[in-house]
């Protein structure tokens, strides 16, 4: 019994310290895990590559640095198979860390070895126009002038300077559009807006909280595919191949999930069997 006791004081901090210990070893561990890819997923990737060659993306960043380690990785593997299928990627924000976090991915995907034969061109291949302030209002401009709502890019220069934007007006001149998003303004947004009003085809990736507001998008049609999580996150790269962090951080997940399952467990177990002493000693 004195066990059972024992295990009922323990300082919330030793579970802290075995759940740190959970998330860490695995990112060292050379460890392969089943990814069962689900039918959302699925069908993001496959919107994706029925895209012909030379279509233009728009990209949309909407997710700072504290959401990063759920999108950033779904963000890179985006931006791989766009380029890796000779896509033209369009990026902006509608949060102000948006774009930034756009060009650490840029930065990581070129960052690479061997992976390309001729590393993409800006402003032929790819462009970053950067943030503009207005949550949905943004969404709405675009549809009607793109260039007056993105009159120059990241970097300063004039959009009419850019040869990626030339013929770009409205969301009639893209051919798909990926919404990155950890909240508002985000897909909700791009779907009542660019989606139901403009009528773009979309995909989205979204951090685990936001998923299950979005996931009714994909029954209607509104989304042609959605990446919910880490768990998203590595099944988009399994399906593409290019492995990354996505796939690490779940393995990190998923042991750090069997910690606290074993301590709820073990936990519940505790009180129950002290619970019945006490109350043997109050009968």
């Amino acid at each position: 019994m004195k066990f059972f006791e024992k295990l009922m004081s323990i300082d919330r901090r030793v579970i802290f310290l075995f759940v740190g210990v959970a998330l860490i070893v695995p990112l060292f561990l050379d460890i392969e895990q089943t990814i069962e890819i689900t039918p959302e997923v699925q069908t993001l990737y496959d919107a994706f590559m029925e895209l012909p060659p030379g279509s233009k993306v728009l990209m949309a960043f909407d997710y700072d640095p504290p959401s990063a380690p759920e999108l950033q990785p779904q963000a890179i593997t985006g931006l791989r198979l766009c380029f890796d299928r000779n896509l033209k990627v369009i990026i902006i924000g509608l949060w102000p860390m948006g774009p930034m976090q756009a060009n650490l991915a840029l930065e990581t995907v070129f960052s690479e070895e061997n992976y390309f034969d001729k590393e993409p061109i800006y402003g032929v291949d790819y462009v970053n126009l950067g943030y503009s302030p207005g949550n949905e209002l943004v969404i709405q401009r675009m549809g009607s002038s793109i260039p007056a709502t993105f009159p120059r890019d990241f970097r300063g220069t004039s959009i009419e300077e850019i040869p990626l934007m030339r013929g770009i007006v409205n969301f009639s001149n893209f051919d798909y559009v990926f919404n990155l998003s950890a909240g508002y303004p985000g897909t909700v947004e791009w779907v009542q807006f660019a989606v139901d009003r403009f009528h773009a085809r979309m995909g989205a990736a979204n951090t685990a909280v936001q998923a299950p507001l979005v996931y009714p998008y994909i029954g209607t049609g509104q989304l042609t595919g959605l990446s919910g999580g880490m768990k998203g996150a590595a099944e988009f790269e399994k399906l593409t191949g290019f492995i990354g962090k996505g796939t690490k951080f779940m393995l990190s997940q998923s042991f750090a999930h069997m910690i606290v399952v074993f301590f709820i467990i073990i936990g519940n177990l505790a009180y129950f069997v002290t619970r019945g002493r006490e109350e043997k000693k109050t009968g």
